[in-house]
């Protein structure tokens, strides 16, 4: 089928698509009558109950006086407060991401011994099966890095003779080779995509087993293969920050759900990665990013507040960037006060700009996240606080570390992959029942009509 043929929506498709609308259609005062938990969320932004987890712990409020009052939020892995678990390898001047990932999976941070063989072990699994790339990534490569991934991590089920066993030591085994093949199956996509799609030289730099995660992500994507320590090292704490936030997000949720009905790892991973490109999830800061350039051509002077407001006043009003009434990077589903990623991920942030000479570009971010929240207080009701996210700086590193858009979500999924392990080998360790939450049909009955009589 000719591929213009094969994409066309034609009048029919319209027509059709207008009587599938009409009837997917559901009176929104229904979901009050019923007591619907939109997005499993009660108006207060606060989650349905559907589970409990020992791997992370996002905590939101204090008590004062007896009450429940919002607080500045806080993240902790394990019981470890995430803050201090970068402190720990940052002041070290050590890389934490294969110590953080132990953690993660064992409940228990490695002794010196234990994280050298752990590192080790992911260095071995860092290598993909013979031909991969050309058979495989090379061919009719995607425009969509996190679908390249996901069709990557579908065929890697062709290569294992042991895909289906869901045994804890054999999907332990599949997570860490998944853990240390993310990198090469999300860059070498990018890299296959650039040069069949754009023309570009194609790179395919193999990774070195003596280097970390975030240094041969910055080795195998640049053509001369060159960083600074600083870039590999908030690269690192990036991946640090993003890597796990409990089990109520839509694609740690997906992971528990998909591995509930007995499924294999591939299958299961590949559908948190489905969930985790949707915009409201894991594309957030492509968004961040996009609004701050159109911002800096709309705004004259960066840093007379009352200009930098009435802007963030019309991205409400659907009057600037997209038109979709939403300043990015501000609020978040579980935070109000403060996003902790945010608070440990901005000091971080600074001393890059810092060697990159963008210290302007700094202070405009930095007044954009004191004025958003007063700005969207006075133009909306809100029910909790708003507060700038992570995503709102992730997006402006990864712009000042050359990473091309297209990655900033496999990043995400790079750093996420040990959570959803994590997630997934509580799931099967704890042998819970498939999850059926209940739907409330609200349609009425009909008799059926010979096709004759209509």
């Amino acid at each position: 089928m000719d591929h213009n043929v094969f994409c066309e929506i034609t009048p029919e498709i319209l027509a059709l698509s207008e009587l599938s609308r009409k009837a997917s259609e559901i009176d929104p005062e229904l979901y009050t009558k019923y007591e619907v938990k939109r997005g499993l969320r009660d108006i207060n932004g606060k989650g349905v109950l559907t589970g409990l987890t020992s791997i992370s712990d996002i905590r939101t409020t204090q008590i004062v006086d007896g009450v429940s009052v919002p607080a500045d939020g806080e993240l902790f892995y394990r019981g470890y407060n995430v803050k201090d678990l970068v402190k720990g390898f940052t002041s070290d001047e050590r890389f934490g991401f294969e110590e953080v990932a132990y953690l993660l999976l064992f409940d228990v941070l490695p002794t010196p011994i234990e994280l050298k063989g752990f590192q080790e072990l992911l260095a071995s699994y860092r290598t993909l099966p013979t031909s991969f790339v050309r058979d495989i990534i090379m061919k009719a490569p995607s425009q969509d890095m996190m679908n390249t991934l996901a069709r990557s991590v579908l065929t890697l089920y062709s290569y294992d003779d042991r895909a289906d066993d869901i045994s804890l030591p054999n999907v332990l085994r599949q997570s860490l080779q998944l853990i240390s093949l993310f990198p090469l199956l999300s860059v070498y996509g990018y890299q296959a995509y650039r040069h069949y799609h754009d023309g570009k030289s194609l790179y395919i730099h193999s990774p070195r087993q003596e280097l970390s995660t975030a240094e041969n992500i910055l080795r195998i994507l640049r053509p001369n293969k060159k960083y600074t320590p600083l870039e590999a090292k908030i690269l690192d704490v990036a991946l640090v920050l993003h890597m796990e936030h409990g089990g109520g997000n839509n694609s740690s949720f997906t992971t528990h759900v998909v591995s509930s009905s007995g499924t294999d790892t591939y299958s299961v991973i590949a559908s948190a990665i489905g969930s985790l490109k949707g915009p409201k999830h894991g594309g957030a800061n492509i968004k961040v990013v996009k609004m701050f350039a159109d911002m800096k051509e709309v705004v004259q002077d960066w840093t007379d507040e009352e200009e930098v407001s009435r802007y963030l006043a019309a991205l409400l009003h659907k009057e600037a960037f997209d038109q979709q009434g939403l300043i990015y990077g501000m609020g978040h589903a579980v935070y109000s006060l403060s996003d902790p990623r945010k608070v440990i991920f901005k000091s971080f942030v600074e001393k890059l700009c810092v060697e990159k000479g963008l210290e302007k570009e700094f202070a405009l971010y930095s007044l954009v996240e004191r004025l958003a929240p007063q700005v969207i207080g006075e133009e909306r009701k809100i029910y909790k606080g708003v507060c700038c996210n992570v995503d709102f700086y992730s997006g402006f590193v990864y712009d000042m570390l050359d990473l091309p858009p297209e990655l900033y979500t496999p990043i995400f999924a790079i750093a996420r992959i040990v959570g959803w392990s994590a997630h997934r080998m509580e799931e099967l360790a704890n042998n819970g029942k498939i999850i059926r939450p209940a739907y409330k049909p609200i349609g009425t009955d009909e008799d059926y009509v010979p096709l004759c009589s209509r």
